[in-house]
């Protein structure tokens, strides 16, 4: 039988303090809240008292109920009020020798069955538990930000800890009606190590002037259905604890560059930009803490027209291709009022992808999202070929063939000798360089990348990818396009994996090489970029649908470009493509999708 915990002490009642007294309270816990001083502790009280007015103003929370959670909550200052409780979390600054001096203090006072656990998100706990006379009864238990309303705890067990203590503090996390996933004591824990490297990643995007703050953050957002953009979340998490976690973590995790905090980061903080807490980080905010981002010199000015810029206009587009990607973008451009010129290698393929519109447009109709009308309309609008001959006189090409570098040059290679001067060509690529493609034409200053994203007709993102040599009149076109097709677009340079894929598959590859090392399962690794970070899918989920094989491509090629020894493909990835498991599409990937 686990241990019943009736008294729980908090140590520290910052923002996450604040918010595990409200979670232990709203459960029937009674609390000991302990802050170092009587002004810091008023500072605590305020924060749950406003945590707690919000959930009853929004019907979360009863107002009788509240008033039963307060009641529950002892105030003190000072640790010595920590005497009976039968468990304490601290929850203070990350900073290891003010936690093991909580730590040395509290086995002084606390009783000798007192379970003592840290909240840490990024230090040792083993080092913590030294500190102490009782190493077996430290655990780590990492809430995650906003404590009351985050399903996740990361429960850390060191070489020491009783397996009695871990089993009681599982069972506390049901009580609580949290999910826990229970791990050794590691840098960064799950949640943590994938999710920094990945922030840590995009901030060095920024810096290198790769691509804007709100294009990082818009192509996250909109091309992997995240939460936030990464920038904006370095600016809610704090800048200067981003920098501190990857910092331990770069030194206790093997020194891998992924953690090596980009230097930016460091200057951000030394000059006291911290993100929303001091109104100034990534974004600038209306005031300290407050989360309304306001204009500021780097604000992309707003562009009136769609011809801003030097922006070509465009009415007759052409688009060659004749798999899911060419018929979507097809229907997207039809549905927006382009003539559309549709090229495939045969007449049989054009009147499959012609197949493919009608019913793509009639279930729109079906579900109420299109009127009859426009359907017509949008059909009436494209003419099907079998010739490039036909592109002469459109204004804008995109090509959709497959990705194979030889077939798209030979292919821009007669774009250039059909297509009048002054069209914007573009490549649908994902993974193969924009400048080869480009350098087969006489007019590499007129062509760009146009990532759409599949379902092209559904993701509301398109990567707009500039090569040294195109023009911005040329990338004007482009963005303005995007604007008319309702997409947001985003520009990047023509690196591997661009904006998204780039960010993406890394933390993916991370995630592999974790199950690798066995330091999690597939299903807790999930659990916690999913309750822990708010992510839609967990990596091995995300894997499965993506295909590995796929997975595998592209993180060799973002490897083979930067050569960045972190971005070596997993080898459990390379073995698992290697036996033909390449998930949902072989009904077997990280997980058996046989019975699914």
């Amino acid at each position: 039988m686990a241990r019943e915990f009736s008294t729980v002490g908090v140590v520290g009642l910052g923002t996450m303090g604040a918010g595990i007294v409200e979670v232990f309270a709203r459960n029937g816990i009674d609390v000991v809240a302990v802050e170092i001083s009587a002004p810091a502790l008023e500072r605590g009280r305020a924060t749950l008292k406003g945590s707690t007015d919000r959930a009853v103003a929004k019907g979360k929370l009863a107002e009788a109920d509240r008033d039963a959670l307060h009641e529950r909550v002892h105030f003190a200052v000072g640790l010595d009020a920590l005497h009976s409780v039968d468990l304490v979390i601290e929850a203070v600054p990350e900073h290891l020798d003010l936690k093991q001096r909580i730590f040395a203090e509290l086995d002084r006072v606390c009783r000798p069955e007192t379970i003592l656990a840290t909240n840490t998100s990024s230090l040792s706990v083993t080092e913590i538990s030294v500190a102490t006379s009782r190493p077996n009864q430290v655990i780590g238990i990492h809430f995650f930000n906003p404590a009351p309303v985050m399903k996740l705890v990361e429960v850390v067990r060191t070489v020491v800890t009783a397996p009695e203590v871990v089993a009681d503090v599982e069972a506390l996390c049901a009580r609580l009606g949290k999910v826990d996933v229970t791990i050794n004591d590691r840098a960064g824990f799950i949640a943590n190590a994938l999710l920094f490297g990945y922030l840590n990643h995009a901030v060095g995007m920024f810096e290198s002037h790769y691509a804007t703050r709100e294009d990082i953050d818009a192509a996250m957002k909109l091309g992997c259905g995240l939460p936030m953009g990464p920038l904006a979340l370095m600016d809610l998490i704090g800048l200067d604890t981003a920098y501190e976690i990857l910092d331990t973590m770069y030194r206790r995790g093997g020194r891998d560059r992924r953690h090596a905090p980009v230097p930016l980061l460091k200057q951000m903080v030394t000059a006291g930009l911290l993100g929303r807490k001091s109104g100034r980080g990534f974004y600038t905010y209306e005031r300290p803490g407050s989360p309304v981002v306001v204009p500021d010199e780097a604000t992309p000015l707003a562009t009136d027209g769609a011809l801003a810029d030097g922006a070509r206009a465009i009415a007759k587009v052409g688009v060659v291709g004749s798999g899911t990607m060419a018929t979507g973008i097809i229907e997207v451009f039809a549905k927006a009022g382009y003539e559309v010129v549709s090229v495939t290698r045969g007449m049989e393929k054009s009147a499959k992808v012609c197949e493919a519109v009608k019913t793509s447009l009639n279930k729109g109709v079906v579900r109420g999202k299109l009127a009859e009308a426009d359907r017509d309309a949008a059909l009436g609008r494209i003419s099907w070929s079998a010739t490039l001959d036909h592109l002469a006189d459109v204004d804008l090409v995109v090509e959709a063939v497959v990705e194979e570098l030889s077939v798209k040059k030979a292919l821009f290679a007669s774009l250039d000798e059909i297509c009048k001067p002054g069209v914007v060509l573009a490549t649908t690529t994902s993974s193969l360089p924009v400048i080869d493609v480009a350098m087969a034409t006489h007019r590499p200053a007129d062509v760009v990348g146009l990532h759409f994203f599949n379902p092209a007709p559904v993701m509301p993102l398109v990567e707009v990818v500039r090569t040294i040599r195109t023009s911005p009149e040329a990338t004007a076109t482009a963005r303005a396009v995007c604007a008319a097709l309702g997409k947001t677009g985003v520009v990047c340079g023509d690196r591997s994996g661009f904006i998204v894929n780039a960010l993406l598959f890394p933390y993916l590859n991370d995630a592999v090489k974790m199950l690798e090392a066995s330091y999690s399962t597939a299903d807790d690794i999930d659990h916690a970029m999913k309750l822990g970070c708010g992510y839609p899918m967990g990596p091995f989920e995300l894997l499965d649908v993506v295909g590995l094989d796929v997975s595998l491509a592209i993180q060799r090629e973002l490897y083979l470009e930067l050569r960045e020894p972190g971005f070596a493909p997993a080898p459990l990835l390379e073995h698992l493509v290697t036996a033909g498991y390449l998930g949902r599409k072989t009904r077997r990937g990280f997980r058996d999708h046989s019975h699914r």
